[in-house]
């Protein structure tokens, strides 16, 4: 059986997390973490949602059997910084990708 505290646990242990960091980047209360754990309940879906967005990753990858990527150090780094930013920088810095994405395919167009 999918114990869900599990793998919440190596997910966390996976970007070397704490308990807090999990609720910093998530948005749910440390306390209500330690007391999924204590009490060894189950997150409701909406929580499970804050986890799974907290670090990156869709519910459907949260559940998965397959490995996981593999990632190299930079794009961990990446990650983590990504994480540590609010909601709004997060999309400010998407789309600044989305811009440089965009301007390197013109490039790439425009020089043959």
């Amino acid at each position: 059986m999918f114990d869900v505290l599990e793998k919440i646990t190596k997910e966390r242990m996976r970007r070397g997390w704490s308990e807090y960091q999990l609720a910093l980047n998530s948005g749910i209360a440390q306390s209500t973490i330690s007391t999924w754990y204590r009490k060894k309940m189950q997150p409701t879906i909406s929580s499970l949602e804050k986890i799974c967005n907290g670090l990156g990753i869709t519910l459907a990858q949260f559940f998965s059997t397959d490995t996981a990527i593999e990632l190299s150090a930079q794009e961990q780094e990446f990650l983590e910084l990504f994480h540590a930013l609010n909601l709004d920088e997060q999309k400010v810095l998407i789309d600044l990708m989305k811009i440089m994405d965009h301007n390197r395919f013109r490039s790439t167009n425009h020089s043959s």
